[in-house]
């Protein structure tokens, strides 16, 4: 018998959120990824298999807080959509639980304009 690690359970959250989960070029799926370091967020086309925009709290802000630094990265990721003409957005969590930094970093990019 297979020991499920908590990376195994995640995957299979993650798999489920995708079977209902698309984005479109009108609508792009807002996709976060969060290690223990660093939270990664990219909003992406599914028809086309396209990034169309990108940003990590690695490059945005290296030395703030994990928190914080959640805030900054969802305030930056709405900006650079607004460049993009983006304003709205299917909001895919990667399986990770909607707290903490992941619902850090979604509050932060409602305020800053995008609609999910």
């Amino acid at each position: 018998m297979k020991t499920i690690t908590n990376k195994d359970s995640r995957v299979r959250r993650h798999a489920r959120i995708r079977a209902k989960v698309s984005g479109t070029a009108a609508r792009p799926r807002l996709a976060v990824y969060k290690s223990n370091r660093y939270l990664h967020a990219q909003l992406i086309d599914d028809e086309a298999g396209k990034t169309l925009v990108s940003a990590s709290t690695q490059l945005v802000a290296k030395d703030a807080k994990k928190t914080d630094a959640a805030k900054m990265l969802g305030a930056e990721l709405a900006k650079r959509a607004k460049v993009a003409g983006i304003s709205a957005v299917v909001f895919d969590r990667g399986g990770f639980r909607y707290t903490g930094r992941v619902a850090t970093f979604a509050g932060a990019a409602r305020e800053a304009g995008l609609n999910f």
